[in-house]
């Protein structure tokens, strides 16, 4: 029986760890040819990606800054010389600055804006040279992107937010080409950025109706469903996965 995503290539951004980790493997299991991009963490970019060669795929990671024109085009040329093209782009690299907007430093905000809108923005753009009719863009925002719980998140769910009128307006550009641009958004994710023991868990976990912190791989399986043939008819929106934090 043949795989969902086989013969497929992926690009996932911000992929050494972590949430865009669980995605790569993924996608490879389903039958994905996957790139991944990184910063700084090039062993274990290189580590995961001879992981996924070893399921059969072809894999290759990126060194690229996710916020600038130069690293937006390093990692779509990364993807296409090892793959050969990109059938999927998944949006994952991101950063989290919290604090009291009032005093947040403009290298916060600079970041925020930088990695998680300007650069998805480039990506997408760049990597539209290559993506086919029929392809798949899904961009990983958060649930504080469509509501804020606490204070502390102003500019980075500003950042989310933004995200979300991209994906709606992108959706209708490329819908004549089949194809599908969404988002999937999650809460909290036990990552080693937001761990499910860490300072923020007291504030977060009453707001969750599931009582528990989300993983990796189930954000992933939202993207490998987003991703698949299965999701030919949905675009220009997502799928939220967030325990019912936000409901």
């Amino acid at each position: 029986m043949s795989l969902p995503l086989s013969g497929k290539r992926a690009l996932v951004t911000g992929a050494s760890r972590g949430i865009g980790a669980a995605i790569a493997r993924r996608l490879a299991a389903d039958g994905a040819d996957v790139a991944i991009t990184y910063e700084k963490s090039a062993d274990k970019a290189e580590s995961l990606a001879a992981e996924l060669r070893a399921l059969g795929r072809k894999a290759v990671a990126v060194q690229a800054d996710a916020g600038s024109t130069e690293g937006a085009n390093a990692a779509v040329d990364g993807a296409v010389a090892g793959l050969g093209g990109i059938d999927i782009l998944v949006n994952n690299a991101g950063v989290a600055r919290m604090g009291d907007f009032a005093e947040q430093p403009l290298e916060d905000i600079d970041a925020l804006l930088n990695v998680n809108v300007r650069g998805v923005l480039l990506t997408t753009q760049a990597a539209l040279k290559h993506i086919p009719d029929g392809g798949r863009i899904i961009t990983i925002g958060s649930n504080v992107g469509q509501r804020v719980p606490f204070g502390g998140l102003t500019v980075y769910s500003a950042s989310k937010s933004a995200l979300e009128s991209f994906n709606r307006g992108l959706a209708r550009e490329l819908g004549p080409r089949a194809i599908t641009v969404n988002m999937v958004r999650p809460g909290p994710i036990d990552t080693d950025m937001n761990p499910a023991d860490g300072p923020l868990a007291p504030a977060v976990l009453p707001s969750v109706a599931v009582g528990r912190y989300g993983r990796g791989e189930e954000v992933a399986a939202a993207v490998a469903f987003l991703a698949s043939p299965d999701a030919g008819f949905i675009t220009g929106d997502g799928i939220l996965v967030d325990g019912g934090a936000n409901a």
